[in-house]
């Protein structure tokens, strides 16, 4: 895992829009030889083999990821809700106060569920945040949606869940086609007034070559590098007061090219995080990504001599 701050890595080029054929060919084929190269070593296959398990597994719970989680007074689940508790009782479970106070919202990727984010619910609640909530938009977002409507979707739902849990604000963290619908509205539709803390898990910022293979509808359209949305999520966003952590991976199977899914604005706070042997399914259940994201939802930072042992392990 590599943690660079926005802008910063000269050998990491920002990806601007795709302007030709010629070019987004170029690209497909660096990013498909760096994934084969992957393959050729440990890690890769190892990456490749808990892609594969884990997609597998998350197929056979996928049904049950179509109900949704219900919102309630109290908490989403108030059983392990720790904001009642007095302050030293507190303490012993969490480092942040403040922070395990607010409300998670969890956004799924394209044509998913809830069930993607099992694992990482479990973990923050287990880690002390007192309500995790992973949230379904309609599968069909992907052929008939739009990524702008599906954004003001997702902002009534913020409102709902900060009526019921009293909280003001509230952390997301958005799964590839979630993570962009979660910038839309923190950027477009003042989203930045409620949400703390952004995390995108293999989100497509800057589109992906993936998306001129989907059926030519407008969600596909909005995912194609140098699309109208994406153009518009350029545009400066003065003040935005929400922070952003990118996560990213070289092995990314569904972002094409994989440095795409890096979050480069100048006037957004951002933390990206490039994985080296990760999959796109298998963000979600990385050990070292949900500890990572656990900690800076926590606004907690992980013990500096972890972050240099992660740092080297992905080279």
């Amino acid at each position: 895992m590599d943690v660079t701050p926005v802008m910063s890595s000269a050998s990491e080029p920002a990806a601007g829009p795709t302007g030709s054929l010629a070019a987004m060919a170029q690209q497909a084929w660096g990013a498909l030889s760096y994934a084969a190269r992957t393959v050729g070593v440990p890690a890769g296959v190892r990456g490749l083999a808990v892609e594969l398990a884990y997609t597998a597994v998350h197929l056979s719970v996928y049904p049950l990821g179509l109900l949704d989680e219900a919102l309630r007074p109290g908490g989403v689940h108030a059983h392990h809700r720790t904001d009642t508790l007095p302050p030293g009782e507190r303490s012993l479970l969490v480092s942040d106060l403040d922070g395990s106070a607010i409300p998670v919202l969890l956004v799924h990727g394209i044509v998913d569920n809830r069930s993607i984010f099992h694992y990482l619910a479990r973990t923050l609640r287990r880690r002390g945040h007192g309500t995790v909530q992973a949230v379904n938009y309609s599968p069909l977002t992907a052929f008939t949606g739009d990524i702008r409507t599906a954004a003001r979707d997702l902002g009534d739902h913020v409102e709902r869940l900060c009526a019921v849990s009293g909280a003001d604000r509230v952390h997301i963290v958005g799964h590839s086609l979630g993570g962009l619908i979660s910038r839309y509205y923190v950027q477009r539709l003042g989203g930045d007034a409620r949400v703390d803390t952004l995390v995108t898990l293999g989100t497509p910022h800057r589109g992906s070559a993936i998306a001129h293979l989907l059926p030519p509808t407008l969600v596909p359209r909005q995912l194609q590098p140098g699309s109208d949305l994406l153009r518009e999520l350029e545009e400066p966003a003065p003040d935005c007061r929400t922070r952003f952590l990118a996560v990213w991976s070289r092995m990314d199977q569904l972002i094409i090219p994989q440095r795409n899914a890096r979050l480069e604005h100048p006037d957004l706070q951002v933390e990206n995080v490039r994985l080296a042997h990760v999959g796109h399914m298998a963000m979600t259940i990385d050990p070292q990504v949900v500890h990572l994201v656990a900690c800076r939802l926590g606004r907690t930072r992980p013990p500096r001599e972890r972050i240099a042992a992660v740092t080297a392990a992905a080279g």
